[in-house]
């Protein structure tokens, strides 16, 4: 499924060191979230293809409720003289009809029931995937700031160092050297 996919780019994504966070790459994370788009229209064709096929069971049905009727109206023709048995095949063919119309009925109230669930719980799926993957992008921004900030403070602080390292070297070659013309960087706290 699409969504493991996207589970196996985040999980095989560069780890930042020291931390929880994981660099992903936005391009190809952006591709899968337009691909898992693309897939969802297929998961309501198929809830419309259910609709449909519920239609031709209740067609199917119909016309085994007609056959069932038709047969009792042959039968009813057979043994129009005894007139018992022709009552007796009536109400076995209404009752029938009446069979027959309930398990319509029952089968059209449970894919409706069915089609409803499903198009609720895609839903459901499709915003929670929306929550995560803006939390997903809201934490990898926030790590990548992190990791930043980190190695500009490393850079800094070198840089510091270095620049002390050079000041005291020149001192050392002209110990009447004024104190150095480039403000030292601050320190973070």
């Amino acid at each position: 499924m699409e969504l493991n996919r996207l589970e196996e780019m985040i999980l095989a994504s560069f780890h930042i060191p020291l931390t929880r966070r994981t660099l992903v790459d936005e391009e190809k994370l952006l591709d899968q979230l337009d691909f898992i788009r693309v897939c969802l229209p297929t998961a309501f064709s198929e809830a419309t293809e259910m609709l449909q096929h519920k239609e031709e069971i209740l067609l199917q049905a119909e016309e085994y409720g007609q056959q069932i009727v038709e047969a009792a109206q042959a039968k009813r023709a057979q043994i129009l003289d005894d007139s018992d048995i022709l009552r007796q095949a009536e109400r076995e063919a209404a009752e029938l009809r009446q069979q027959v119309q309930q398990e319509c009925d029952g089968m059209l109230q449970d894919t409706l029931e069915e089609i409803d669930r499903k198009r609720r719980q895609c839903q459901q799926e499709l915003e929670e995937m929306r929550r995560a993957a803006i939390a997903e992008a809201e934490a990898i921004e926030q790590g990548a700031d992190d990791y930043a900030d980190s190695v500009l403070e490393n850079i800094e602080e070198q840089l510091h160092e270095m620049l002390q390292i050079v000041h005291k070297g020149r001192e050392q070659l002209q110990p009447n050297l004024p104190p150095p013309r480039n403000p030292q960087f601050p320190k973070n706290g």
